[in-house]
């Protein structure tokens, strides 16, 4: 639909007017060989009832409209036009090539987006403005986002339930494979294997910790403060064949020679600082895995690793 004549300044050469709605033409496009020009809207909704030229009644497609000449174009942009908020008292004249960003600032537009200095500061239609209600408009929003947050909630409890389900079937796919094992020694070494990247993945994901105090270490900790340390072990997602394992390395009863007793301990101290170790979450406490100490005399390392307790003094 093309814009009114009774907006124009002056006349309006015949050229310019669309043979569909009589107005000047907005976003034009001509026929391929007539070259008869129409507002874009207008052809396309003609072409779905006719195929043909509504002047001379020429075939036409809609894949066959192309573009006005550049002089056509020229022509339009030059015409100057009323503002579209002249019901609502704009007085301005521009040129149409200027109106859309003329209507973009032009203060009399009923729908331009104004900020509410009531309270709320939310956006909204000038000319909705006056019946803008900020409580009524909060109330709504938190609803909104209440639904969302409910939403939300239910997805990532489905998304728990089904992780909990895939690690439950891992698990036993994991049993099932050590279940083969002393049968098949190909599923032995497979095994093996993914155990052992479970434990570097599991470990990778562990922040760096550094010992600050290794005099604060805890050699002997009692059964309370090891079921602490497992429960914190689980949750950060350690592969279940090592917890029991890591835990019993928790004591120096397990330890290596070089850690075994207090005299080996003090004597090798100053090696503790080549340890790389990595952090129990929320713990006073960290790992020290096999599978990154190669650097480390065999004296100060097992297999998988040591979990080490500290009073204090662990970053």
């Amino acid at each position: 639909m093309g814009y009114e004549l009774g907006r124009f300044e002056g006349d309006v050469d015949e050229e310019l007017i669309c043979p569909i709605c009589s107005c000047v033409l907005e976003e034009p496009l001509q026929a391929p060989q007539c070259e008869h020009a129409f507002c874009a809207v207008c052809i396309r909704e003609w072409l779905t009832r006719q195929p043909t030229c509504p002047v001379d009644r020429s075939a036409i497609t809609p894949n066959q409209l192309k573009s006005v000449p550049r002089i056509l174009r020229n022509l339009l942009s030059r015409l100057t036009i009323r503002c579209d908020n002249m019901p609502f008292g704009c007085p301005a004249t521009v040129k149409l090539d200027s109106l859309q960003a003329h209507l973009q600032e032009c203060e009399f537009n009923p729908k331009k987006p104004v900020q509410c200095e009531e309270g709320c500061g939310l956006i909204v239609p000038k000319d909705e403005l006056k019946d803008h209600n900020c409580v009524k408009e909060l109330r709504s929003m938190m609803s909104q986002m209440q639904t969302r947050f409910t939403d939300m909630q239910t997805e990532s409890m489905e998304l728990k339930i089904q992780l909990t389900e895939q690690k439950r079937e891992i698990q036993m796919l994991k049993e099932l494979l050590r279940s083969m094992r002393v049968s098949t020694p190909r599923i032995r070494e497979i095994q093996t294997t993914l155990e052992n990247e479970d434990v570097i993945r599991w470990v990778s994901g562990l922040q760096p910790a550094r010992v600050t105090r290794w005099g604060g270490m805890i050699s002997t900790p009692d059964a309370v403060l090891q079921a602490v340390i497992k429960r914190a072990l689980i949750e950060s997602g350690s592969p279940s064949h090592v917890v029991s394992e890591l835990m019993e390395n928790a004591h120096e009863r397990r330890w290596p020679q070089g850690l075994s007793t207090l005299e080996t301990r003090q004597l090798n101290r100053r090696q503790y600082e080549n340890y790389l170790t990595k952090r129990i979450p929320g713990k006073q406490a960290v790992v020290v895995m096999s599978c990154e100490n190669q650097h480390m005399p065999e004296d100060l390392i097992i297999e998988p690793g040591l979990v080490m307790i500290f009073a204090h003094g662990v970053e």
